[in-house]
């Protein structure tokens, strides 16, 4: 057995900047999406969607779409329905009376009754796609058009359209936290009450990559395979085998590249079972794309939530209580998830990182006849803190107190942890002072007056926005699961459940490997998005490295662990005399040894393997202090972001590049909802209004300014292995509040404090026009 001299892995083990494995091959125009397979026999499907918010299906006629060149099949909801295809879940929760949340049934295909644009109605197969799209436009559905309404306020009002008798009053659910008379008893006592009302408007995720799926029953074996695009391919799995009635083991999700997901491709949809029952029905390959128009009508939107907020102060600015109520628009089929956001994973974080008790809030998810609402990136977390950061400000601004004092005065401090906050979650660890010392130092706060001199100089206002918060990761589920193989050539591979979709987790989870290991990162392989190698939570609520990379860690070390048995037995020794070092175990005192590659190749099947399943404690709770300046034109009211700092407690940091990429990304998606981004619905007819790119203002890249950011590192996560708190979502969150707060900034600075209040995302060049030509009100 030779000694090879041993390699320097630091540069490629956590902490270092390690370029992105993944971006090779898709740099080079090889990425493997699920649109890129064309299976032998590939047949093609077209939903045919509904043109009304609202209507009873009298009849559906498909015999001239039969006729058509090339058509294989055409089902319907009633088909499906009778063939036992069963409704995807519904929301959970509770409505106010204790009864079960309530919602109607969301089939694969309407049935009987549409409730929103672009709910699919019939689902057509055919040879080509063209054929498909000519035999989809050959379907004829008789409608009986049925009153609609696509807001809260009018779905709340009396003798509003009623979408399901389960909900006589549109709430789906509600949810009220806190204590009610404590708060209105420390309200009674306050020096100052602050009161807001904020939308937080609805949005669309826009992924480059639209939903697609690829569906056939494997010739060998009789199961039906899904290649598709998402992020969580066991969650799939199990909502398809609940619906279609078939066995996990009948059923397999295979994810290769995904092109974005931002939260709204964590869940099955009506498409994927309409998809997959084809395939199933058929027994050959049916191909689902969803074009851009069909993603605006159907994926799943985002926020949608109307909140009153009042919050109760003291003399010198301590917060008493707090005080809110929230209606949230979840569409027209309430989902778990989408009710859960907004009555439960948002109100978590509400409180922030401040110290305020007690608190009073209601939370009501509202049925409209809209598209449901679901995850987005921050999912619940961006409107709590675009909430309480609007609220501090102008809290800041009507009492006359320094708002950076003023958040001074509140922040939960370093000695309180692990603090409990008003909803009952832990925090372990943060030092929020130090990071808004940090954020206000890199960005500048001091020399502010200058540059806003400057401004005006060219007839523009400028402001400096400040957003301090926290948020809460973990997806609520905390036990992962990997495999880790090592074989005769002495690659160690690990499998994890985790998915990528454009964040670069396969690049940090193969640096722990390095890290535990302490070999070449070219002796890494990394392999996801296979149900039938393993079934886990995926990724969602940025907890793909917290979760899935201590399950790596751990897993890593057991299969170390292991080899060490195995490597005392080959090397007759005992277990205890067997060292691991780079790549090879070693008989202390002595010239024994085995690298991975030969202890591997003794073993039976050529290989060392170790299926671990480990938990972390809980959540994490990454943290920030987000500073901007803006330049407002009272011409035009055009805004420009001309200046954005960070500051971020993400506890360890395993890649810097990823973290900053991830930073950079998520405030972009901030500064959008911020300035131009929002879903609408004509409020008559229900019809989408922005349902293409033409109308849906995304954020350009001259729109978004150069953006600083630095990690704090000195507070690890105390409930996981590797000290990681998510990053994936902190950009999102601080950004929004941050924006806005420094447009009200260059309001109040120019005299018109009495129009901060009234700013609602998006902050648009017409309506801020609209809004400096208002009369001045008095304080």
């Amino acid at each position: 057995m030779s000694t090879a001299p041993e390699l320097d892995t630091t540069r490629f083990g956590s902490g270092q900047a390690v370029q992105r494995l993944e971006d090779a091959q898709l740099l080079r125009g090889e990425g493997r999406f699920a649109d890129d397979f064309a299976p032998g026999g590939l047949a093609h499907l077209v939903f045919v969607r509904s043109p009304h918010a609202h209507a009873r299906i009298t009849g559906i006629d498909k015999a001239a779409a039969q006729a058509l060149p090339g058509v294989l099949a055409i089902h319907t909801g009633a088909d499906l329905a009778a063939a036992g295809i069963q409704p995807l879940p519904g929301p959970g929760m509770k409505r106010a009376d204790g009864s079960p949340g309530a919602g109607p049934a969301r089939r694969a295909l309407a049935h009987e009754v549409v409730r929103f644009v672009g709910e699919p109605v019939a689902a057509v197969v055919a040879e080509t796609l063209q054929q498909a799209r000519d035999a989809a436009e050959a379907v004829w559905v008789d409608y009986e058009e049925l009153p609609a309404v696509v807001d809260v306020r009018g779905a709340l009002a009396a003798l509003a359209p009623q979408l399901t008798p389960a909900a006589p009053d549109n709430i789906a659910a509600e949810m009220r936290h806190g204590d009610a008379t404590a708060t209105a008893a420390a309200f009674a006592q306050a020096d100052h009450v602050v009161r807001l009302d904020v939308t937080n408007q609805r949005v669309a995720a826009v992924t480059l990559e639209p939903r697609t799926l690829l569906a056939w029953v494997a010739p060998e074996d009789g199961r039906l395979t899904l290649r598709m695009s998402t992020q969580m391919p066991s969650g799939v799995k199990k909502l398809v085998c609940a619906c279609l009635g078939l066995t996990s083991e009948q059923v397999r999700v295979v994810v290769g590249d995904v092109g974005g997901g931002f939260g709204m491709k964590t869940a099955a949809y009506p498409e994927d079972l309409a998809t997959a029952w084809a395939a199933w029905q058929l027994k050959r390959p049916v191909k689902w794309v969803a074009e851009r128009g069909e993603e605006f009508l159907s994926s799943a939107h985002g926020r949608d939530v109307q909140s009153h907020a009042e919050l109760a102060l003291d003399a010198q600015g301590r917060i008493l209580a707090l005080r809110l109520h929230s209606q949230a628009n979840v569409g027209a089929y309430p989902t778990a998830t989408g009710v859960a956001i907004q009555l439960l994973i948002g109100p978590w974080v509400q409180t922030s990182v401040y110290d305020i008790a007690p608190i009073d809030f209601r939370f009501q998810a509202v049925l409209t006849n809209t598209a449901p609402t679901g995850a987005y990136r921050g999912a619940g977390r961006p409107e709590a803190i675009f909430l309480m950061e609007r609220l501090m400000d102008e809290a800041a601004r009507q009492t006359g107190l320094n708002r950076v004092q003023l958040r001074r005065r509140n922040f939960i401090a370093p000695e309180q942890m692990p603090y409990t906050n008003a909803m009952g979650q832990t925090y372990d660890s943060g030092r929020f002072e130090h990071v808004m010392n940090q954020g206000l130092a890199l960005a500048d706060w001091e020399g502010f007056e200058a540059r806003a001199a400057a401004s005006r100089a060219r007839g523009l206002w400028r402001g400096l926005g400040l957003a301090t918060f926290l948020e809460w990761t973990g997806g609520n589920a905390f036990e992962e699961r990997v495999t880790v193989s090592i074989g005769a050539d002495g690659v160690v591979e690990v499998f994890s459940a985790v998915n990528a979709m454009g964040q670069g987790i396969a690049t940090s989870l193969a640096q722990l490997v390095v890290d535990a290991f302490g070999i070449p990162l070219t002796q890494v392989r990394v392999v996801l998005g296979d149900t039938d190698r393993g079934d886990g939570f995926g990724s969602a609520g940025s907890r793909s490295l917290f979760t899935g990379g201590s399950a790596v860690r751990i897993g890593a070390e057991r299969t170390i662990e292991h080899g060490r048995e195995l490597a005392a037995q080959a090397l007759e020794a005992s277990v205890h005399d067997v060292q691991y070092r780079a790549g090879r175990y070693q008989v202390a005192g002595t010239d024994l040894q085995l690298t991975l590659a030969e202890l591997a190749a003794r073993q039976p099947d050529a290989r060392i393997f170790m299926d671990s399943t480990s938990a972390v404690a809980g959540p994490s709770w990454p943290n920030g202090s987000h500073v901007c300046e803006v330049e407002l034109d009272p011409a035009t009211g055009a805004v420009q972001v001309v200046a954005y700092a960070s500051v971020n407690d993400v506890g360890r940091v395993v890649n810097p590049l990823i973290v900053g990429g991830q930073l950079d990304g998520g405030a972009v998606q901030g500064l959008g909802q911020a300035l131009c981004e929002a879903v609408a619905y004509d409020t008559d007819s229900g019809q989408l209004i922005s349902g293409s790119l033409m109308d849906y203002a995304l954020i350009h890249a001259d729109q978004a300014p150069p953006m600083v950011h630095q990690m704090d590192e000195s507070t690890p996560c105390l409930n996981n292995p590797l000290g990681v708190k998510g990053v994936g979502e902190l950009g999102t969150i601080g950004a929004a509040p941050c924006v806005v707060n420094a447009v009200a900034d260059a309001l109040a600075r120019a005299g018109r404090a009495d129009l901060a209040p009234r700013l609602q995302m998006p902050l648009s060049p017409g309506r801020l026009w609209s809004l400096l030509q208002l009369p001045q009100q008095q304080p």
